[in-house]
């Protein structure tokens, strides 16, 4: 009952967001009480914190095999961007507006797992491409690690980007073209050309 909870709680925070998602929701969802749910669970932020945990633990166990897959830093953070593309094309925009606005120690685990795993995976990353000549060598990169994850977290904001107005993963996508076309030295760029229109990821913009 405890994991059904979770993951009821989970595919409704994803569809709707976590603040318009009551308690009352995920018991009709499942077709209990809410007086069970209560038995499991003392409140709904107890259930979300354990979403994070779970969804933390499942985007690590992504990355670790995409990174596997890749034959540089180029094709690795490409095919980062394609995972986040498929996890998070069904989730609503507002979900890490709500996390960070309304959930501080939702947003604090978040915030734990950007910092230890999602910057230093960048990092890694960024220094593997100077040293096998994909980047740039005067790159600065702590100011870089830090641009390209706020960019990420930065796309969620309906307040910056309206859902009605712009779509989340075409903006991601943008954010993505930017930063790496930045950063990529000549080198990069060749082989960047030979692999764009081949690669699996929809980029969904108009670059030539």
């Amino acid at each position: 009952m405890k994991d059904r909870i979770i993951k009821s709680a989970c595919n409704l925070f994803w569809r709707y967001g976590i603040k318009s998602v009551t308690m009352d929701d995920i018991a009709k969802d499942l077709g209990i009480s809410k007086r069970t749910i209560y038995q499991h669970y003392s409140d709904k932020e107890a259930i979300l914190a354990l979403v994070i945990q779970q969804e933390i633990t499942s985007q690590k166990c992504e990355m670790e095999k995409l990174d596997e897959q890749a034959s540089n830093p180029i094709e690795q953070m490409m095919y980062a961007s394609r995972q986040m593309r498929d996890s998070l094309s069904d989730m609503n925009p507002t979900l890490l507006y709500d996390l960070k606005k309304y959930y501080p120690a939702a947003w604090d685990l978040f915030q734990t797992y950007k910092h230890e795993y999602i910057i230093k995976s960048i990092r890694d990353n960024l220094v593997q491409g100077i040293e096998q000549g994909f980047y740039r060598p005067d790159i600065d990169i702590e100011i870089l690690c830090i641009l390209r994850v706020e960019q990420v977290v930065m796309a969620f904001d309906p307040t910056l980007f309206p859902p009605k107005k712009f779509d989340m993963m075409r903006t991601q996508m943008q954010f993505l073209l930017h930063f790496l076309r930045g950063i990529l030295s000549e080198k990069g760029f060749e082989y960047y050309n030979t692999i764009k229109d081949k690669s699996a990821i929809e980029f969904n913009t108009h670059e030539k």
